[in-house]
């Protein structure tokens, strides 16, 4: 939700500034009428998914079905980005949208806690934090990650919610992003042993609470560095133009991005009472990919990552049991709704040749950086630093490295300059 004012072109910030890319901002004035067909659509198409999952798979994933509606909703309405938040910070210094990560981060830090601390489970689940090992997969896998969120202008999150609010060029970083995930699972055997410590997890050294401060400080400590990085670069004023006013807001206009990132908080953390799990989105890609391939005749199932009992049981079942599939396309839903509802839907068709090969360049890169790393900006970045994890801190700092990398290879393929109608993810 952030604008740059354009820069001369060929200057160094021209070449640091973000391009157009998903999402848009809502226009200045009245709010565009309802898009009816492209809402009908959605609605039905929710509607009749749920029933599907309800009936043939029971309610524990249905209701992680509306879950992932509901963030869908959430992420267009309050246009929360990784991609654009760490764009502007190393871009031009503007350090808002990383605060309004700490605050998604630190809220969701408090409710895990909350959560885990007191097994407070449904449907039989027993929560339990995310943590990965920490290793050359973890620190490479965030770096390309970085890397490609940049190239694909989007990052999981951005790239399901921007599919849904019909904006085409994700439509290539999301293809990209399942290609490169079945090219890690094809892969595997080449990585699967990179060297790695176990994971470190805060709370079973100094219990929840104590793994809860040390989290909100280093938060803490976050938003005032960018604070102090903002104000000696001096970014930029921000444009940000909500499209709809009062209640109306809530359902046609922008949410403040701190608004979206506690009720991106809450779901998150009803994801994890409802699963066991804290919410994650790339896994289901390569899950995607493998269906894909099987439909095609070929046999993924032969290839040793598909062999390992947890994926060999995943990719033996049907899709709409798999916990990260039902929130996916719930997340896609709900974005398309809420774009329908506020006017925003619109599909786009023409899109420039670079543009395309940097979408689906990017995408292949972040589905390789994702599974290496064990996670995307969700599930390692988002559930690592809430779980207490160290691999979620290492993550975020290989991820930002990647994203000062990323944004110089922007400028290969013409995606350097700013608009005034500059879009978030």
């Amino acid at each position: 939700m952030f604008v740059e004012t354009p820069a001369r072109p060929g200057s160094a910030r021209s070449v640091l500034s973000p391009a157009p890319t998903c999402a848009p901002r809502p226009a200045p004035g009245p709010a565009p009428s309802v898009r009816w067909a492209p809402l009908v659509a959605f609605v039905v198409a929710g509607i009749a998914l749920t029933a599907v999952v309800a009936t043939g798979y029971g309610l524990r994933q249905a209701v992680l079905l509306l879950l992932g509606l509901s963030l869908g909703f959430a992420l267009f309405h309050s246009r929360f980005g990784f991609t654009s938040a760490w764009r502007q910070l190393v871009a031009v210094g503007n350090g808002a949208g990383l605060r309004a990560h700490a605050l998604l981060l630190g809220t969701t830090a408090t409710l895990f806690a909350l959560v885990i601390g007191t097994n407070a489970g449904l449907f039989g689940s027993t929560p339990a934090p995310s943590a990965g090992p920490l290793g050359i997969a973890l620190v490479l896998g965030a770096f390309l990650f970085g890397i490609g969120m940049q190239l694909g202008g989007a990052c999981a999150s951005g790239t399901l919610f921007a599919v849904g609010s019909g904006q085409g060029t994700i439509v290539l970083t999301l293809c990209g992003f399942v290609a490169g995930s079945v090219l890690y699972t094809w892969a595997y055997p080449l990585v699967a042993d990179l060297p790695a410590l176990p994971a470190v997890v805060l709370s079973e050294h100094i219990g929840w609470f104590g793994s809860w401060a040390v989290t909100i400080v280093a938060l803490v400590a976050v938003v005032l560095v960018s604070r102090v990085v903002q104000a000696r670069r001096n970014p930029p004023p921000v444009d940000v133009v909500p499209n709809a006013r009062g209640a109306a807001r809530i359902v046609r206009g922008a949410w403040p991005m701190l608004a979206g990132a506690v009720v991106l908080a809450v779901l998150g953390a009803g994801v994890l009472v409802v699963s066991g799990g804290a919410w994650g989105i790339t896994s289901a890609f390569g899950l995607w990919g493998a269906k894909l391939l099987q439909t095609l005749g070929l046999h993924p199932e032969t290839w040793a990552f598909w062999q390992q009992p947890a994926q060999a049981k995943m990719l033996a079942g049907p899709v709409l049991a798999d916990k990260t599939s039902l929130t996916d396309f719930g997340i896609m839903i709900g974005a398309g709704i809420a774009a329908a509802s506020a006017g925003m839907w619109v599909l786009h068709r023409s899109i420039p040749w670079r543009t395309a090969l940097a979408a689906v360049i990017g995408g292949v890169i972040m589905g390789l950086g994702a599974r290496l790393a064990n996670g995307c900006n969700i599930g390692a970045y988002l559930a690592g630093i809430a779980s207490g994890s160290l691999s979620g801190w290492i993550w975020g700092l290989a991820a930002l490295a990647g994203t000062w990398v990323g944004l110089r290879g922007r400028a290969l393929f013409g995606l350097s300059t700013p608009a005034p109608s500059d879009s978030v993810c």
